[in-house]
């Protein structure tokens, strides 16, 4: 293995842990969703601009598309930590390759593979565990914004692939500036104590500005479907933080599902990598 591959594997876990502490560090904050929405936005777009130095905004239909969904993501996300359980919040978020695949299907006319398919099942099985288990609580609107964040994070996705030579990170950064104009108004009446703010620059220039920057370098190295193995850490650990910090732990039935929904998302990416390199494979060898 290069040094290259062992430094892009080392970024893509130190990636996965920093994405992997939001769900703790929500909990530590005590103020409106919007409100740490619209402040972490500040020091995420920040921290991406010094990295980029010289972003470039299109500004196509696609990367505004891209920026808005990335922003109602993010949005979406930290709403959703605030009204059901971390685990919940993030594996219902990691369903996002699903929604890829319906979408992609309607909007760039791409038919579903036989592994999609089956993902997609196999999901829904695992989704309705979780809506099941919170029937008698109150997560059960926390559970339903955590879908729609997966489904924001599907239309960044599917917007990318519109840019011919788009960057993530430049979509991103529109992101967090939409975020930003989104949550000024509710930084006003917010409780900025000490607390909130250490909470607040945590998540934005760690737990979001510098996991991204970590993440666009070492994908440059990786496969797909190292990448996919690896990332899979996020919805494993932050659930696990959460618990250490506080003791919130999801329902049987949300566990099982949860376990359903990670086991199938990591099967699926590891099918479809698969498959893109035998096809990569089969068309080299056409050409040649």
């Amino acid at each position: 293995m290069s040094s290259e591959k062992r430094k892009a594997i080392l970024q893509i876990i130190i990636a996965a842990i920093l994405l992997s502490t939001g769900g703790i560090i929500l909990k530590f904050i005590d103020m409106p969703s919007m409100a740490i929405a619209g402040s972490r936005a500040v020091f995420s777009a920040a921290v991406v601009w010094l990295y980029l130095r010289r972003p470039r905004f299109t500004f196509s239909k696609a990367q505004i598309s891209g920026a808005i969904c990335y922003s109602s993501m993010v949005i979406l996300f930290i709403v959703a930590n605030k009204l059901t359980t971390a685990a919940n919040a993030i594996i219902l978020q990691f369903t996002a390759p699903i929604w890829v695949a319906l979408l992609g299907a309607f909007i760039l006319k791409e038919r579903p593979r036989w592994y999609d398919i089956i993902a997609i099942i196999f999901t829904g099985v695992g989704m309705l565990l979780f809506f099941l288990d919170d029937m008698g609580g109150g997560s059960v609107a926390g559970n339903i914004v955590s879908v729609i964040s997966g489904i924001a994070l599907a239309g960044v996705t599917i917007s990318l692939r519109f840019q011919k030579d788009g960057s993530p990170v430049e979509t991103t950064l529109l992101g967090h500036l939409i975020t930003i104009a989104i949550g000024i108004p509710f930084l006003f009446g917010a409780s900025f104590n000490l607390q909130n703010i250490i909470g607040i620059f945590l998540l934005g220039t760690f737990q979001l500005g510098l996991a991204y920057i970590f993440y666009s370098l070492a994908i440059r190295h990786l496969t797909a479907m190292e990448t996919i193995l690896i990332m899979v850490l996020e919805p494993i650990l932050n659930p696990i933080w959460v618990f250490l910090y506080n003791g919130e732990r999801p329902g049987f039935m949300s566990l099982i599902g949860g376990i359903i929904v990670v086991g199938t998302i990591v099967w699926r990416g590891v099918i479809s990598s698969r498959n893109y390199q035998i096809e990569e494979n089969k068309s080299v060898k056409h050409q040649i």
